[in-house]
């Protein structure tokens, strides 16, 4: 069955006048009023919604993140929206710098329900909302446009009479829901009608909420949209400017930060973008953005993994593993070149070459500002993996640093195993490989003991050397003792090689030091790798000869 795409036309109207001054801003400089609306978009949304006790959880949450405007709820729905409304308010749960939202519908008994539920708030936004788009004129309502405007009308004259009846303290919010398939014309023709009721001012504001409630345009055409009305909307300095944005394209996070620019004050939206279909915009995502450009977003995600367990638990949905700043591999660079890359801006940053900034490749943010680790959550093991993440790992994980010349080999060991295993190799695997590999690496021979005597000229030393079952003593002079084991060692076996590389690290501190040593061999131009382990720098470093040894004379 093919596609059929002739059946779709585009479904949204331009702004009438040229408005694109929004195209000439950069950037967004400050962060814009924040309303979460998880616990009412998102929780209807559920497949099983929130209970009574998970959303006072959620809640808490909320205001813990720093959201002082909450949407809580349509408490004219059910019996628990009802209920979680009445336990927020008589349980003084709200804090003194926040304000609860709820939502009706612009119908009479629903409007007279929601102030019973809001009765004595020490702060609420009621908002209101009729759907203006024309496939809802047309196909659900069947009502001409003066009707559809005269709901609204109706529904923000019976909010204000209430709230001056009701004991409270409230707001007005209206949103033309499904904005993005109305006329923008006339769009602003109902938003002014219902302003004309409400008369806000500077210091008694109102809320117009400007929803894409579906997704239809390409986010720089909402942007215009916005801006017309913005520019064009009656008693502007007494309306703050909302925008609720969905994703059903995709691009509810352009459709915000374009908006913002192009004039809006707040943004309604949830965490992870929970939300009907594709979701809500997301605000971690928004946030966060603003976060890595310098810009302080007024809340606060500095514990993600925390704020993910209680998203997960109380909605029982899964943040994707790619989640934008909260999913669990969002951070993780499988790819060689990108280990790479940030092993090398992390040692950059580590050196204060980056002027104070976060200037990591790959990393748009610094992953321990949201309270994930570099060791395990940065860069994991697979078998695209390369040596710089490779040895990244050891370094982290175990305080193991390996010469530059040695990262090659092992970083192709390790993954040879994630490529025969099919799978993720973890930091303790990957510790196993270079321990079974290069520790103590005797199959051919064996060193366990060497004595050694100052002579004029150098050192002469006898080592005795354990193979196939048998011991013989080799004795020999070097340099130094390590030069006059290594030719003790080729006279016994007959063979040639080039110390070409000896490096020694101390792990550990104080009594607790362990000498670490690196030794590479290299015999007609392939380089053998051996590594020692002992409090002792002299035997550690024999060991590591003895197991670079061992290599050569297996191959």
């Amino acid at each position: 069955m093919s596609m059929d795409y002739k059946k779709y036309k585009k479904q949204y109207f331009m702004p009438p006048v040229d408005c694109y001054d929004w195209v000439r801003k950069d950037d967004i400089d400050k962060a814009p009023i924040w309303c979460s609306v998880d616990l009412r978009d998102g929780n209807q949304a559920l497949i099983e919604p929130m209970s009574l006790e998970e959303k006072l959880e959620f809640f808490e949450l909320l205001v813990k993140i720093g959201f002082k405007e909450i949407e809580v709820g349509f408490p004219a729905a059910s019996e628990t929206e009802y209920e979680f409304m009445r336990a927020l308010i008589e349980r003084n749960m709200i804090p003194e710098d926040v304000t609860v939202q709820v939502l009706t519908q612009a119908r009479e008994h629903i409007i007279r329900k929601t102030f019973e539920a809001v009765k004595g708030a020490p702060r609420a936004v009621i908002h209101v909302y009729n759907s203006t788009s024309v496939a809802q004129r047309e196909q659900v309502f069947k009502k001409s446009k003066e009707e559809i405007k005269q709901i609204a009308i109706d529904g923000a004259a019976l909010l204000k009479q209430l709230a001056e009846e009701t004991p409270g303290n409230f707001a007005f919010e209206y949103s033309p829901e499904s904005f993005t398939g109305t006329e923008v014309e006339y769009a602003l023709e109902v938003c002014n009608a219902v302003l004309d009721v409400w008369q806000p001012t500077p210091d008694n504001k109102c809320i117009i909420n400007l929803p894409a409630t579906v997704e239809l345009a390409m986010p720089h055409v909402f942007a215009s949209q916005i801006e017309y009305m913005s520019k064009n909307m009656k008693y502007r300095d007494g309306v703050v400017l909302s925008l609720h944005p969905h994703n059903d394209r995709g691009t509810g996070v352009a459709d915000a930060e374009l908006g913002v620019l192009a004039g809006a004050d707040r943004i309604e939206g949830t965490i992870f973008g929970n939300g009907e279909r594709t979701g809500n915009v997301d605000i971690v995502t928004l946030a966060m953005n603003m976060f890595s450009h310098g810009v302080d977003p007024k809340l606060d995600f500095s514990n993600m993994n925390e704020i993910k367990e209680v998203f997960e638990r109380v909605t029982r949905m899964k943040v994707h593993d790619r989640q934008p700043y909260g999913g669990q591999l969002v951070f993780t660079a499988f790819s060689g070149s990108h280990q790479d890359a940030i092993a090398k801006g992390m040692k950059y940053r580590e050196d204060g070459l980056d002027g104070g900034y976060w200037t990591v490749p790959y990393l748009p943010v610094d992953p321990k500002d949201v309270g994930r680790e570099y060791g395990s959550d940065v860069i994991r093991i697979n078998s695209q993996s390369g040596k710089g993440g490779v040895s990244y790992i050891l370094e982290q994980n175990y305080g193991i640093s390996l010469p530059n010349k040695m990262k090659e080999e092992f970083g192709y060991l390790v993954k040879d195993v994630s490529d025969k295993e099919h799978a993720e190799l973890s930091p303790a695997w990957i510790k196993k490989i270079f321990d079974e590999h290069y520790v103590g690496y005797s199959p051919v021979f064996s060193v366990p003991e060497c004595h050694f005597t100052q002579v004029e000229g150098g050192i002469n030393t006898q080592v005795t050397i354990e193979t196939e079952g048998k011991t013989r003593v080799a004795i020999s002079q070097g340099n130094g003792r390590l030069d006059a084991v290594s030719n003790a060692l080729k006279s016994c076996f007959n063979v040639s090689f080039k110390l070409s590389v000896y490096e020694e690290k101390a792990m550990g501190e104080g009594s607790n030091t362990t000498a670490m040593s690196y030794v590479g061999i290299e015999k007609n131009g392939k380089m053998f790798w051996g590594v020692g382990v002992n409090a002792d720098i002299i035997k550690s470093s024999i060991e590591a000869l003895v197991a670079a040894m061992n290599h050569m004379l297996e191959n």
